[in-house]
């Protein structure tokens, strides 16, 4: 019986989750690779995330979305899951808009994190 957990996000852009790992600081391994859980089981993902406990945490696809997978007992980050979860999504909301409003020719003008943990970003586009 696996004891990995998957639980979905709206996440399904791979270079866009990568960078909000980075941002955040976690030393993650690009994939495939093997994610380790109980009892010495494995599940193949896209992104693996090491625990010094010997315990991974990865993000997997699943044809629509990439989900977390874990085996949550072992769950050894600084954040509690939904917390990592909120702290991730943020941070790949804020690549996926820069990246897609870039393309559109805007850049950023300002930026402001505020007190409750959200962002604010102007954007600017000259017309040619």
């Amino acid at each position: 019986m696996s004891h990995f957990s998957q639980i979905k996000t709206q996440i399904r852009n791979l270079t866009g989750l990568q960078a909000a790992l980075t941002d955040m600081g976690i030393d993650w391994k690009a994939g495939p690779r093997e994610v380790r859980g109980y009892r010495g089981q494995t599940t193949s993902a896209e992104v693996a995330i090491e625990q010094d406990n010997g315990y991974d945490v990865g993000f997997r696809w699943n044809g629509q979305e990439y989900e977390l997978v874990a085996d949550l007992q072992y769950w050894q980050q600084n954040l509690t899951v939904n917390g990592f979860l909120n702290q991730v999504t943020q941070r790949y909301a804020y690549h996926t808009v820069v990246n897609e409003t870039t393309k559109q020719g805007f850049q950023v003008a300002q930026q402001q994190k505020n007190e409750d943990g959200s962002i604010r970003l102007v954007l600017q586009r000259w017309a040619g």
